[in-house]
Formats: C-alpha cells, sequence, structure tokens
C-alpha cells in the first residue's frame, strides 16, 4: 500500500496570507465619513462615558491602557529599557523602566502617562480625518498585541486581551457603518477621557495623596512643582481633545 502525504502547510500559509491581505486592504481603503448626526451621536456617547461615574469606573480601564502605553512608549523612544506593565483591577498602572534615573530620558516616559490617551485620540482624529475609521481599527489591535508582550500581571493581560477581542470582531464582522461609528466613538473617548483623570490626580494631590504621582515624579526631576505639571497635563489634554474635535466634526480640507 502506497503511503500519501498531504501537505497541509502550503494551505494554511495561503488562508494567513489571504486573511492578512484582507485586514490590509481593510485598513488601507478609506471609508466616508458618517453623517454628522452619527458623529454627535458618538460624541454623546463618549462624553456620558466620561461624565456617568459608574460607566467610567469600568471605561477607564481604556484609558489606563493608553496611559501605560504611552509611558513605554516614550521610555523605549528615549533609549530606556522596558521592563513590564502592570494594570490593576483599581485602573492604577504601573510600567518599570531602567535606565538614568534622571535626564531626559526619565522626564519624558514620566510627561507622555497622563498625555498619551489625548495624544493618541489625537492622532485617531487625524486618521478620521482622512477616512481611515478601520485602518484605525487594526491599527490599535496591532498596539494592543505589542503591548501584550509586555504585560506582567493577569488583570493586565485579561484587560488587553478583551480590549483586542473586542476590536478584532467589530473590525472583521461588522458593517464598515458600524465600524465607522464605533471608531468614531473611542476616539472621542480617548479625547474627553483623558481630560478627567487630570482633574482626579490634582484632586487626590489636594487630599495630601497621590505623592508618587507623575507629576510629584516630575516635580522631583525638575524642581518645577507638581501644579505646574498638573496644568500642563490640563492644558495638553484639552488642547488635544479641542483639536481633535475639529478635525474630526469639521470638513475635510480646511
Amino acid at each position: 500500500m502506497s503511503r500519501v502525504t498531504v501537505d497541509t502547510s502550503a494551505g494554511a500559509w495561503a488562508s494567513v496570507t489571504d486573511v492578512v491581505g484582507q485586514i490590509w486592504q481593510a485598513a488601507t481603503t478609506p471609508v466616508a465619513a458618517p453623517d454628522t448626526s452619527v458623529v454627535m451621536v458618538t460624541a454623546a456617547v463618549a462624553v456620558a462615558v466620561v461624565l456617568v461615574t459608574p460607566v467610567w469606573r469600568v471605561a477607564r480601564h481604556v484609558v489606563t491602557i493608553a496611559h501605560e502605553g504611552a509611558h513605554a512608549l516614550a521610555a523605549l523612544l528615549t533609549g530606556r529599557r522596558l521592563s513590564g506593565i502592570r494594570l490593576h483591577s483599581d485602573t492604577s498602572g504601573l510600567t518599570v523602566s531602567y535606565g538614568r534615573p534622571r535626564g531626559f530620558g526619565m522626564i519624558l516616559t514620566a510627561f507622555m502617562g497622563y498625555v498619551g490617551p489625548g495624544l493618541i485620540g489625537l492622532g485617531a482624529a487625524a486618521l478620521l480625518r482622512q477616512g481611515y475609521a478601520v485602518g484605525l481599527l487594526w491599527l490599535l489591535v496591532l498596539l494592543l498585541t505589542l503591548m501584550l508582550a509586555q504585560i506582567r500581571n493577569w488583570f493586565g493581560l485579561w484587560s488587553v486581551l478583551v480590549s483586542g477581542a473586542a476590536l478584532v470582531a467589530v473590525s472583521w464582522w461588522l458593517e464598515p457603518q458600524a465600524q465607522s461609528a464605533v471608531a468614531y466613538t473611542v476616539t472621542w473617548f480617548l479625547l474627553l477621557g483623558a481630560v478627567r483623570p487630570v482633574i482626579e490626580l490634582q484632586a487626590e494631590r489636594s487630599r495630601g495623596r497621590a505623592r508618587s504621582s507623575d507629576a510629584d515624579m516630575l516635580a522631583r526631576l525638575t524642581r518645577l512643582p507638581g501644579l505646574f505639571w498638573v496644568v500642563v497635563f490640563l492644558l495638553v489634554t484639552v488642547g488635544a481633545a479641542v483639536l481633535g474635535g475639529l478635525w474630526i466634526v469639521g470638513p475635510v480640507g480646511d
């Protein structure tokens, strides 16, 4: 009896290539912006999520992921060695990196946390302005996938996996109109949700808490008061929200 050997590797590779090709085509193909009414509804949803405290307590985990991811990216870009990221159930987080204890690298790493979500939202608004709503969703999936390699606790792993799985489900199975609506909602939430943690930070500082916060770390690194850094965080996040909002609602070409 002769033996028939079936090589499945070529078929599997072809399937993977086909999936990647579909993702790439969807991500790089501009889609029409939704109606203004849809854009306003997505903004209203984001505002409600930020302002309604019980909902915010859950949604804030997304802001924490962006916050710690911004710390990590700044550390890598300034030549620091990234050791890991931890995300906690109380919406706090910790990013550990090694390098010079002072200097530009450490200052930028500490600075980027609170402004990171707003700046990410601003970048997302720029992509939406060019019609890349689906591309934005897949880019966020990619960033979360890269972040997974640095997560060092189970809750953090769960948070990133759930966020990534939700984005994959939206990006793969929903219709383009629904995908666009989700992309706009996420962008609005990042822009608006970046502001509330800064206000909460100063509220904690005014009670004598949060002495190890990013603002207080920057105060020790630069000898500028922590309140100065809180004000800078607020200016950057509010500025990103205003500019990003104008990019989203303004006609392309302005």
